[in-house]
């Protein structure tokens, strides 16, 4: 039975969005409108379904076989940073592992065994996570609770590439765990890849902060923009210049950073490790492959 027509007027008027049944058979809700892409262009009268993407994940490496069954339940996490130091710890011992290593090493020089002596992060940390240890990404290779350490083995590569195979027992050492889900992003995107090693050259105080100048390689360097970021053993900071010519940059530590960190013990000449915002560089990768394909166009 259809309804009145004071009754459809009134919806009409009222509900725009509801349709007459054809045939005289009621009301029903129209079909829902297509909605738009995320990328659609604008200016568009129709446009396709929305694309059903999956929600954003964290990826998570597998566990280990090595682990034990009692933790066997737990899902190392790797291997993002913010910059954001969660405690300076302190190195109890840099040498040769205590345990042989069961990999074959081709004659090269071997790794170090790097055990630290943490506060905080013992609580929520088991074998397999990832640490950042003066920005540079290692993995937890021992607990030990009752020493309050935590060793990380640290490959050959990595000695060359950081500061960390000049540490000695006693130095401090920024820590920070590896992003998860839930962690607030409070610094910016930190792999713990590390570029390179820079020196500091001076240390200038300014009321109750702190600038600081490190000299770098041009590689490095050429990453570096003013206002952009930039980690320093692991701390996210914010590039003030950068002097390209003169091979060095500087940056500004105010008072809370210059208590939770390890820069501000060290001295002039001391090395920190380096990296470089990962946009940057898939910028220059970017640019250089166009520059490569139009000089291709232009021969």
């Amino acid at each position: 039975m259809a309804p009145p027509p004071a009754t459809v007027a009134a919806v009409r008027h009222h509900s725009p969005h509801l349709l007459l049944r054809r045939g005289g058979g009621g009301l029903l809700p129209p079909p829902p409108a297509p909605a738009t892409l995320p990328f659609a262009t604008r200016g568009v009268a129709s446009a396709p379904a929305r694309l059903r993407l999956p929600p954003p994940r964290f990826s998570l490496s597998p566990v280990p076989k090595s682990l034990s069954a009692s933790s066997s339940s737990h899902v190392p996490v790797r291997s993002l940073f913010t910059g954001i130091v969660e405690e300076v710890g302190r190195v109890r011992r840099l040498g040769p592992p205590l345990a042989p290593s069961s990999g074959g090493g081709g004659g090269e020089a071997p790794g170090l065994d790097l055990e630290v002596e943490t506060r905080d992060l013992l609580t929520g940390t088991q074998l397999g996570d990832s640490v950042a240890v003066d920005g540079t990404c290692l993995t937890v290779a021992a607990i030990d609770p009752a020493a309050s350490t935590l060793t990380f083995g640290v490959a050959p590569e990595t000695l060359r590439r950081t500061s960390l195979g000049g540490r000695a027992p006693g130095d401090g050492v920024n820590l920070e765990r590896a992003l998860t889900p839930s962690s607030r992003m409070g610094g910016h995107f930190v792999q713990g890849h590390v570029d390179g090693t820079g020196e500091i050259a001076a240390f200038r105080p300014d009321g109750d902060s702190l600038w600081v100048t490190v000299r770098a390689p041009p590689e490095i360097l050429r990453l570096l923009v003013p206002k952009g970021f930039v980690a320093v053993d692991g701390t996210s900071l914010t590039v003030v210049s950068v002097d390209d010519e003169g091979g060095w940059f500087d940056f500004m530590l105010v008072r809370y950073t210059q208590d939770n960190i390890v820069l501000p013990t060290k001295k002039v000449g001391d090395k920190v490790n380096l990296e470089a915002d990962i946009l940057g560089k898939y910028v220059e990768k970017l640019l250089a492959g166009r520059v490569e394909a139009m000089a291709k166009v232009g021969s």
